[in-house]
């Protein structure tokens, strides 16, 4: 029977209370009357995978991880090498994911896992994480998408209106980086209204929308908009190592590693971002039809997919562009693009790769979107939000209230965020998921070790540790440079542990305190009869 309801206190109860774990079995119980269509097969979360990692982090940042940046070394044709230290080290957490996830099939992904392992208290910080992750992310890459739509309408100029070819500055950009260009062009206008300027950034926005409208509609036809996505963005990268290697130089290729060990390993750090997304693919587990057998497959077949195409890219790249050297801007900003442009002089082929980079943001969208709202989802299930997220759209089986709910709130993000430092606090969440589900797997094999586990982490506690160390160390490594995030991401954990004492603990025990109530007086009318 749960325990009567009693005002929080730093007690030994307490501290038991917030400690709790919800047993796995409790879990699947909960996910079995939750009413959320299982659609998705294997080929269908492969797709979903691919769609959530090839996105911007191929199309712009390989330039950066190759020559280097403001305040880091590039790898130079080493970047190979790079890409596939990075999907090791991602690889040693995928394992730990699919275990759990054939384990729990349960929507939640690694929050659902927290919960099973360390309890309510931490469950609620790694959900509050992961919200950082993934909702803050969806909102840049929303931003990003914006970008590369305007970039590719002005290689039109001659055809579409002006109006249309050279958007104005505050109908393209958000507050921040209006203000930027603003500075760096006094002559631009910008609205004010009494003398605030107001920036509205309309095409990240209407994506916004568009893809939460898919989402409500349903997971397997966002599925389907998400496999025509990924054929696209393939196409045009197949399109880009074929014709690329052409016009590659193979002098270019040595010095092989200009920046040596040093430059490798921040090529490693920098392009690990490009591989995030493959975790968003356990959020979705409960509307797998075969969960135990797919989802493994899933996870790490997505993940050897992008392997081989991003060391594809990267063997083309560094063949057509000396990065041993100062580059220009343009290899910074769109490496494939300004290649294709400057270098093959085949303009029509970086007009296809321009339309790859939208294709690939849009697989993105959709995957990051799905993501945030299945976490939320597992946490109104388990009364930290209110329960009227639940609730399943009678026609289409998905939380239609709850995702439009974070759309919405996405829109607010685009008006207000400052991107540049938010984007920075996501690395921090998934660098920390990543940790907690490592460590999870360990937990649960000892407190749990007869459950049935259809995937097993092979070598355990090995690679689970593993995973802990490169994560751990590419945290630390992060905090070590200067960055306003790293002094931001305790004061977004300090403001979530306050939500959960003021809001999400006193709502579980309220909670609690209903059950005790009605089994009480479901006792008494037993003892009537």
């Amino acid at each position: 029977m749960a325990e009567k309801y009693s005002r929080a206190t730093l007690t030994r109860n307490f501290l038991k209370t917030i400690t709790r774990i919800k047993n796995p079995d409790e879990m699947l119980a909960d996910a079995g009357k939750a009413g959320l269509e299982k659609t998705l097969g294997v080929w269908d979360l492969i797709i979903l995978g691919v769609g959530a990692i090839i996105g911007s982090g191929i199309f712009a940042i390989v330039g950066i991880a190759a020559a280097g940046g403001d305040s880091s070394l590039g790898a130079g044709p080493a970047l190979m090498i790079s890409m596939v230290i990075a999907a090791i080290a991602c690889i040693f957490s995928a394992l730990c994911y699919s275990e759990f996830a054939t384990m729990i099939p349960v929507a939640g992904g690694a929050y659902t896992y927290t919960f099973a392992t360390l309890g309510e208290f931490a469950a609620w910080m790694v959900g509050w994480v992961l919200m950082l992750e993934y909702a803050i992310g969806f909102i840049a890459v929303a931003c990003a998408w914006s970008n590369h739509l305007v970039q590719f309408l002005s290689g039109f100029e001659r055809f579409l209106p002006a109006w249309l070819a050279n958007p104005p500055v505050w109908l393209v950009n958000d507050p921040f980086s209006a203000a930027k260009i603003v500075s760096a062009n006094p002559d631009i206008f910008v609205p004010k209204l009494f003398g605030v300027p107001i920036c509205i950034n309309l095409p990240a926005i209407l994506i916004v929308l568009l893809i939460t409208a898919i989402l409500v509609k349903g997971t397997k036809d966002s599925a389907k908009m998400a496999g025509i996505m990924v054929f696209v963005k393939l196409a045009v990268i197949a399109l880009f190592v074929i014709a690329g290697a052409f016009y590659v130089r193979p002098e270019n290729w040595t010095p092989f590693a200009p920046n040596g060990v040093e430059g490798i390993f921040a090529g490693a750090f920098i392009i690990f971002f490009a591989y995030i997304g493959f975790d968003a693919l356990a959020t979705a587990a409960e509307e797998c039809k075969n969960p135990q057998k797919d989802l493994p497959v899933g996870i790490i077949g997505s993940l050897i997919v992008t392997t081989i195409v991003y060391v594809l890219v990267a063997l083309i790249l560094t063949g057509m562009q000396d990065t041993s050297s100062a580059v220009p801007a343009g290899f910074l900003k769109a490496p494939m693009a300004y290649c294709m442009m400057t270098i093959a002089h085949q303009n029509w082929a970086a007009g296809l790769i321009s339309i790859g980079s939208l294709a690939g943001l849009t697989s993105v969208l959709l995957v990051l979107e799905m993501a945030a709202t299945r976490i939320l989802y597992a946490m109104s299930r388990d009364h930290f939000i209110s329960k009227r997220f639940q609730k399943i759209h009678p026609k289409f089986k998905t939380p239609a209230l709850l995702t439009w709910t974070v759309g919405l709130l996405a829109v607010v993000g685009i008006l207000t965020l400052n991107l540049d430092v938010a984007a920075e606090l996501c690395n921090y969440g998934t660098f920390t998921s990543f940790i907690i589900v490592c460590v999870a797997v360990l937990i649960l094999r000892k407190t749990d070790p007869d459950r049935p586990r259809p995937f097993k982490v092979p070598f355990s506690p090995v690679v689970p540790s593993l995973g802990i160390i490169t994560c751990g160390g590419l945290m630390v490594y992060k905090s070590m440079q200067p960055s306003s995030s790293a002094l931001l991401f305790p004061v977004w954990l300090g403001v979530g542990a306050m939500i959960y004492l003021l809001y999400g603990f006193v709502k579980n025990r309220l909670n609690e305190n209903k059950i005790h109530n009605e089994k009480v007086h479901s006792k008494k009318q037993e003892l009537l009869k």
